[in-house]
């Protein structure tokens, strides 16, 4: 009798490849931790494989270039959205209701990890990657815009990538202002400012009875 694994079925990693995994998730975790205690500019590689307790060229195994953890993060920040999206949205509901859900989930998320947050947003903005890289929270909130819209609970002259634009403007502007205040604190208050604007937003583009 055959009794190989299916094709499809996803093979048990091997000691080697688990121990890479779990050395590259301590250097990215030491990283983050320094860049929000020292802020990212003032963070070595040297200092990130030291906090890790591993070799400077066991960094270069697993990241080509310290930049390279801006990305990670901005992945993972990504794959978390995604995940909860999908968990957040079991039944069918508006539009309306699906932007609201996921700019709460936008706002809890940076609550949560308040510190670490602010230091990889200043990352990634010096690294210049809001300019390099694909709006991916625009598309987003395009998708949604556009199924409201093809469902009549949009006005039907929203240009759902313009509107898409404009708030994922909005968000990362609460971003910035929340950041910046000296006493900011991972209390709801970024994801009351995120819900009021929004608010005035769904105000100029809802159909109204």
């Amino acid at each position: 009798m055959d009794t190989s694994p299916p094709e499809n079925q996803a093979q048990p990693l091997g000691r080697r490849e688990r121990n890479k995994i779990k050395i590259k998730e301590r250097l990215y975790t030491a990283a983050l931790e320094l860049f929000a205690e020292r802020g990212y500019e003032q963070t070595s590689v040297d200092e990130i494989a030291e906090r890790a307790d591993v070799a400077r060229g066991t960094f270069f195994n697993h990241f080509q270039r310290k930049e390279d953890l801006i990305s990670t993060w901005g992945e993972r920040r990504r794959e978390r959205l995604v995940a909860i999206m999908a968990d957040a949205f079991p039944e069918r509901i508006g539009a309306a209701d699906r932007l609201r859900r996921c700019i709460t989930i936008l706002g809890r998320i940076n609550e949560e990890e308040h510190e670490r947050a602010a230091a990889m947003l200043i990352a990634w903005v010096k690294a210049g990657r809001p300019l390099m890289e694909e709006p991916y929270v625009a598309g987003l909130f395009a998708e949604i815009i556009e199924e409201g819209r093809d469902g009549g609970e949009f006005r039907a002259d929203v240009l759902p990538q313009q509107v898409g634009n404009v708030l994922r403007d909005i968000y990362l502007g609460a971003l910035y202002r929340w950041f910046r205040e000296a006493d900011a604190e991972p209390n709801g208050r970024l994801e009351q400012e995120l819900q009021q604007a929004l608010e005035l937003l769904l105000s100029g583009i809802t159909v109204r009875d």
